[in-house]
């Protein structure tokens, strides 16, 4: 009996250890993040090597849909809106799908993202972008499948597909003038009422300088016609602080009405409750 639980228990311990064994993978998995101009872009993908195959127009046939790398699908993924062979490409998650051929390749951003390999049917509506590139020779041989983004300007970067030796790159356009003259319009236009909200908010939660609270919310208050009830009601409560409650009682009244009109029953009873409290003597 001893010698039969030894042997199960050691049974035990050898599947245990077998299942921790970790061994390399035959594509490796990677992850490129690069900035083009002010646009993140992300690539997530998996890299096969040659091993001395001849890979294109043998181990990946020339004229089929190839997945472009291995395993699961080659994901590049955009913060903004590009530009590619005079195409817009909205922003978000894209398979890459290629279609090499010996005098030029199709490569096309693909919307379904949860493939193994290639889809059982392709579905044309799912192609975001397509477009060709002509394959460039390198000079010398690349062992591993490469997907990157180089030459980078601040208008735009190359997506670059290579393997062995032939290199297929795409131009993507960035819209690097668009971003930075919102930035700069903005900040020239100074700060809006979300933001003096923001800072009078801050300077009250955080026991600062309730007159400079008091300054900001004014000012955010300022800037909207509507007079915001959550406005109102954070200025009266800076008002009660400062120990003027005649203020803060006519601002709460205010914010009550407000917010009486957009039914928004917490803001309601809570100045309900302020005004009934700084209304004692």
């Amino acid at each position: 009996m001893k010698k039969l639980l030894t042997t199960l228990l050691m049974a035990v311990v050898c599947s245990t250890g077998f299942s921790q064994v970790k061994t390399p993978q035959p594509s490796p998995k990677a992850m490129v993040s690069q900035m083009v101009g002010m646009t993140d872009v992300s690539i997530d993908y998996s890299r096969p090597s040659a091993k001395g195959r001849t890979i294109f127009g043998d181990l990946v046939p020339f004229g089929k849909l190839w997945r472009t790398g291995a395993n699961a699908n080659s994901i590049v993924t955009f913060s903004d809106d590009v530009m590619i062979d005079g195409k817009m490409l909205p922003k978000g998650k894209y398979a890459i799908f290629t279609v090499p051929k010996a005098d030029n390749w199709d490569i096309m951003f693909y919307t379904d993202t949860d493939n193994w390999g290639t889809p059982e049917n392709m579905d044309e509506s799912k192609v975001a972008l397509k477009t060709t590139a002509k394959p460039q020779m390198l000079n010398n041989r690349l062992e591993t499948f490469t997907i990157a983004m180089n030459n980078l300007d601040n208008n735009f970067g190359h997506l670059e597909i290579s393997w062995e030796k032939t290199l297929v790159a795409v131009k993507v356009e960035v819209p690097t003038d668009k971003i930075a003259m919102a930035s700069i319009a903005k900040a020239l236009d100074g700060p809006n009422a979300a933001d003096y909200y923001a800072a009078g908010t801050y300077y009250f939660q955080s026991n600062g300088d309730m007159k400079k609270a008091l300054e900001y919310v004014d000012k955010a208050l300022t800037m909207n016609d509507a007079k915001p009830f959550w406005q109102l009601r954070q200025k009266s409560l800076i008002q009660a602080k400062l120990g003027d409650k005649k203020g803060a009682i006519e601002t709460a009244k205010l914010s009550l009405a407000a917010a009486e009109t957009a039914k928004n029953n917490d803001y309601v009873k809570m100045n309900k409750d302020s005004i009934a409290e700084w209304s004692k003597k």
